[in-house]
């Protein structure tokens, strides 16, 4: 078991490496350029399209869309994978978080005009609609969106089910003392609650859930950010000269260059905010919106919020209290954070995160992975799937996951190939799409 371990550790490791990452960067720059920077010049009409009511073709409402996408978003890397970036690549490296949100959220915009432009309404009457649809039916290779599809349903069972109720699991018996059997039985319960009535009940739930988690998490990090008010400054400095010049060996932080910063960084923030892997346009496609241009620019929030908003207080937090020298790493360190930043109740906002971050992210995905096992198989397996993805999350909570965390990362690199040809071999048609709808002078 081991060496199938360590083999699963060098294979993610490779596919991760330096060149998928610049092909998911590259992707987004090489959008920001064709779109004309949409995400900064065009950012203000996001938030104007966000309430606008439509009784157009659609399962969910537009917020809804971006919530249910947030909700599998925001997850365990807001809070850990922080932590992971700024650990290995010092405070430098959420600069580098940063850059990639901004040019990933020409990339999200991408793909959600594609995947309004070539969703299907279905014999049951829902939507369907992601990279599977517009990758065969925009460059007409269907089994590249077969790929597709099948990398994400696995990748649901992983990243997005049982290393998440693994992560609750933790929480629970570390804070509250609650045995880990229990927590992923309630936790079952309330996934199956929510799941059996699919898109518009996950819709329902995270509408009110996602505004609730992240509000509740940011407040806190506020709290303690003006409890250090007066080393914001000292923070932000650190974080502009450490990602162009690398960090300096202090406390016990082992030191780190310019490129392990920018390497961390592009790594955590694509793994934080998933734009480029194609699983957010999944649920971006079942928006009622008038045009594929208008729920883009909603969606171009969802990157926003997850990386510039969330993961920000969270770097904020960790290198303004001096935790990010203290040679911890992952949840260690963020609770380390949170604790010198307020004494007694700062582990439990972490904890409370987790489990809060971890449930969304389990009902975002499981819409994914239906979706995608619906193009594979029709929508008789559906029922199945959702049963075998209550099971498994029972199972995440008591299991040890290390394998389960490796192949989980290997299967969202393998999903991101297949989404970014199609996003490059269709960019003409969403430069066309966008053209065209700010040509009508609508706003």
């Amino acid at each position: 078991m081991n060496n199938f371990t360590e083999l699963l550790k060098a294979t993610s490791d490779f596919i991760w490496g330096t060149p998928l990452l610049i092909l998911l960067l590259g992707t987004g720059i090489f959008l920001s350029i064709r779109l004309k920077l949409i995400q900064l010049f065009k950012f203000n009409v996001s938030f104007k399209n966000l309430f606008r009511k439509s009784d157009k073709e659609g399962d969910i409402s537009p917020f809804q869309a971006l919530t249910t996408a947030l909700a599998a978003s925001i997850g365990t890397g807001n809070i850990v994978g922080v932590a992971t970036a700024i650990a290995a690549g010092g405070p430098g490296a959420l600069f580098w978080m940063w850059i990639t949100a901004f040019f990933g959220m020409a990339t999200k915009y991408a793909e959600t005009v594609l995947a309004i432009k070539y969703r299907i309404r279905k014999k049951d009457g829902e939507i369907a609609g992601g990279p599977m649809y517009y990758i065969e039916r925009g460059l007409n290779k269907k089994w590249l969106g077969q790929l597709f599809a099948l990398f994400a349903v696995i990748a649901s069972f992983g990243i997005g089910n049982t290393v998440q109720s693994n992560s609750i699991s933790d929480a629970m018996n570390n804070s509250f003392n609650i045995p880990p059997l229990i927590t992923g039985i309630v936790i079952a319960l309330f996934v199956g609650l929510v799941i059996i009535g699919g898109i518009k009940n996950i819709g329902k739930v995270t509408g009110i859930l996602v505004p609730f988690m992240a509000g509740g998490y940011i407040l806190g990090c506020l709290i303690i950010l003006m409890f250090n008010a007066e080393k914001l400054p000292g923070a932000f400095s650190l974080i502009f000269s450490d990602a162009f010049t690398g960090t300096a060996a202090i406390g016990g932080f082992a030191g780190s260059t310019v490129m392990y910063a920018i390497k961390n960084g592009v790594a955590r923030g694509v793994f934080s905010n998933e734009a480029g892997l194609g699983s957010a346009p999944i649920a971006q496609a079942a928006a009622q919106t008038e045009t594929p241009v208008q729920q883009g620019l909603i969606a171009m929030l969802d990157t926003f919020i997850d990386t510039i908003i969330v993961c920000t207080f969270t770097g904020l937090v960790i290198i303004s209290t001096g935790a990010w020298a203290s040679g911890l790493n992952g949840v260690e360190l963020t609770s380390e954070a949170f604790n010198k930043g307020l004494p007694g109740p700062g582990g439990f906002i972490v904890s409370l995160g987790i489990i809060f971050f971890a449930f969304s992210t389990i009902l975002g995905w499981s819409y994914y992975g239906e979706k995608c096992l619906e193009y594979l198989f029709g929508t008789k397996s559906i029922k199945f799937y959702r049963v075998i993805f209550v099971v498994a999350i029972v199972i995440g909570a008591v299991a040890n996951l290390e394998p389960v965390w490796l192949v989980a990362d290997i299967m969202n690199a393998l999903m991101a190939a297949p989404n970014l040809i199609g996003l490059i071999g269709l960019s003409g048609l969403v430069v066309l799409e966008t053209r065209k709808y700010f040509d009508k002078d609508r706003i």
